[in-house]
């Protein structure tokens, strides 16, 4: 057991956030924690931390156990760059490295005839030092910062950036590298998906599930729950509920213990309505008699007891309420709502998409997938019509009418309340506003709210508010799902599931898109896809492309003779000739126009991907010596290519 909470009760203010938190936690366990918005999930993760004390109740830490967390707000030192953040996880091995070297410095100079006593305390101090560098990871610290950092999509350019020139969601990325880093044995997560894209995502996955500490985690993301929680603790009404399973189990679990409890509490009801109804009688029976007869008296006091003690089963509420999401349209656009012509933009060298070519239809659910600035956001303000693209043309069909929904943060100075700034923005009397936002969970003094407080999901929820009123016939969501709980992402689903018109939209939740888009846009490498089907069926289609892709990339033969490369394949070689040797390697470029340069070069970069794929696998990443070996094999492919890059230019060029 690492760690064991029993009858944890928190306060803030007045206000009682969590009441009775009982559970426990065993090594190495996974663990989703879930609850709605506000429910105090973040405070329980402040008291394990140990930055806030239980008000009442017991919070038990295995001695000596390292706990690290991931806030949502990350608080690091912004004048920092982004390698120094990533390097304090290491500051104590980086600081042996210092002295090692020091000491290397030191020895080099060291006249071993002088003092023989200090230079066996050099050695003994070097060997001391480099032992426990070594047995630390030392000589990978590189490798192991440069794997955790690409694999959550933390590029070598951003290194020497600033922290505090980062923005929200990059911050949070590098303060989860950081963590990641640092290997606590407890993992106190918030919210580690929400500004991650899904190749990242999936690489998180991959290497919580090889994660050998204890893994807690707050998500709403369904799909990053069932791959890696095997037991979720729900906080509702103040209190944890343990499921020793997955979210999918989870769901299932939930509806049982629902129903069986709710036949506990009938059953309960009735057999206290029986109990009542006697003593009621025997009172009765006692006021008959003259004088009254004191035996029934005795009798209905003695049921009143048990009935008294007797510990009462809660109603359980089957239907909790959530976001009354209701999407209608004023009008229905035409058939072509969306249409994109040879669409193209590119931003300084940085090519972000060419020859987007694509219409979408009325009726049609619509996800648009890529890499964190791949140029998602870029096509959807192209579409809005609030950026002009490079080449083509964008163009909206007749009668669309579109609601926006951005990926924006909550204002920094507006000083607005709920209630005024939804009366302006939908243009309504007082009561009916109220009224619109009670089905939005903003109920009494919540409207009166300044908006500049109110959390993410607050934020999504009142938005959706404005936007319901508006009525658009095409809906464009820039990551809709973010910040919302797992109620308020089901009644989004449902509502669009009903919405007539067209949808547009940006997302990471891979729950989400399989559940409600049946074609999928991709903005991959520059290029603009188009895919039909769900997320499950594109995964399944990647997949088999993957495995049809060449394995080996062309072999590359070095001339050792002029005779030894009459019989070879028109390839080109790993010392960048054609075949020919080194000495006749110009001449022999010009006779090989007809060599396919692009094609060998393509599939030379697809085994250079195949190479990082594998290197950022976390049961390879963490063995150094077959990660040194990946990385000679990946130096080698690198070379290949540039000589192959070489050569097509050189062959161009003539």
């Amino acid at each position: 057991m690492i760690i064991q909470c029993q009858n944890v009760q928190k306060y803030h203010g007045a206000q009682l956030v969590l009441n009775s938190i009982t559970f426990d936690i065993r090594q190495g366990e996974k663990i989703g924690l879930i609850g709605r918005n506000g429910c105090g999930k973040t405070t329980l993760f402040h008291l394990l931390n140990g930055e806030e004390r239980p008000d009442l109740g017991q919070i038990s830490i295995r001695k000596g156990s390292v706990i690290g967390m991931l806030a949502q707000i990350q608080e690091i030192n912004e004048k920092e760059t982004v390698y120094e953040v990533l390097q304090r996880s290491l500051a104590e091995p980086l600081q042996w490295q210092q002295r090692l070297r020091e000491l290397e410095l030191e020895m080099s100079t060291f006249n071993t005839g002088t003092d023989e006593t200090l230079w066996n305390r050099l050695l003994k101090e070097y060997g001391s030092l480099q032992e426990k560098f070594e047995t630390a990871g030392g000589y990978e610290i590189e490798s192991t910062i440069q794997r955790v950092a690409s694999g959550l999509g933390i590029g070598t350019g951003q290194y020497n950036r600033l922290f505090a020139s980062l923005s929200g969601g990059e911050k949070t990325k590098v303060g989860l590298a950081e963590l990641l880093l640092r290997r606590p044995d407890v993992l106190l997560l918030d919210e580690p998906t929400n500004h991650l894209d899904m190749n990242a995502i999936e690489w998180l996955e991959q290497y919580l599930q090889s994660y050998d500490g204890t893994v807690l985690a707050i998500s709403h993301d369904r799909y990053f729950l069932d791959a890696v929680v095997k037991k979720v603790i729900e906080i509702e009404d103040g209190e944890a509920f343990t499921f020793h399973t997955n979210y999918s189990g989870y769901q299932v679990e939930k509806e049982t213990r629902l129903l069986q409890q709710f036949a506990d509490y009938q059953e309960q009801q009735k057999k206290i309505k029986q109990m009542q109804e006697s003593i009621k009688r025997l009172i009765e029976f006692g006021n008959r008699g003259t004088p009254p007869n004191p035996a029934f008296y005795r009798r209905a006091a003695s049921m009143q007891k048990a009935l008294d003690r007797m510990v009462k089963v809660k109603r359980p509420i089957l239907e909790r309420k959530s976001m009354d999401l209701q999407l209608q349209q004023n009008d229905r656009s035409g058939n072509q709502v969306v249409i994109l012509e040879d669409i193209g933009k590119t931003y300084g060298e940085r090519t972000l998409f060419t020859n987007a070519n694509e219409v979408l239809r009325y009726g049609e659910t619509t996800a648009l997938m890529g890499g964190n600035g791949a140029g998602k956001s870029t096509l959807l303000r192209i579409i809005l019509g609030q950026e002009t693209p490079d080449t083509g043309s964008c163009t909206l069909g007749s009668r669309t009418v579109v609601g926006y929904l951005a990926q924006e943060a909550v204002p920094d100075n507006n000083k607005h309340s709920v209630l005024r700034y939804f009366r302006e923005e939908a243009g309504l009397e007082e009561g009916e506003a109220r009224g619109q936002l009670a089905r939005f969970l903003f109920y009494g003094a919540d409207v009166f709210k300044d908006i500049t407080n109110l959390s993410g999901g607050e934020w999504t929820r009142l938005r959706f508010a404005v936007l319901m009123h508006r009525k658009p016939n095409l809906l464009i969501l820039d990551e809709p799902t973010n910040h919302l709980d797992i109620d308020s992402r089901e009644a989004l689903e449902e509502a669009l599931e009903e919405f007539p018109g067209t949808v547009l939209a940006v997302s990471h939740d891979r729950y989400f898109i399989n559940r409600l888009f049946h074609k999928l846009w991709s903005i991959e490498s520059g290029r603009f896809g188009v895919f039909n089907g769900n997320y499950e069926y594109y995964k399944e289609k990647q997949a088999e492309k993957a495995l049809a892709a060449p394995a080996t990339i062309p072999d590359h033969p070095k001339a050792s003779s002029t005779e030894g490369t009459a019989s070879r394949s028109n390839k080109p070689q790993s010392n960048g000739s054609v075949n020919g040797s080194t000495a006749n390697s110009s001449s022999s470029r010009k006779k090989s126009n007809h060599f396919d340069w692009e094609k060998a070069i393509a599939e030379v970069e697809d085994q250079l991907g195949e190479i990082d794929a594998r290197m950022l696998d976390p049961q390879i990443s963490s063995h150094a010596a077959e990660l040194a070996e990946l990385q000679k094999e990946r130096d080698a492919v690198q070379e290949r290519l540039d000589e192959l890059y070489a050569g097509w230019m050189e062959t161009a060029g003539h």
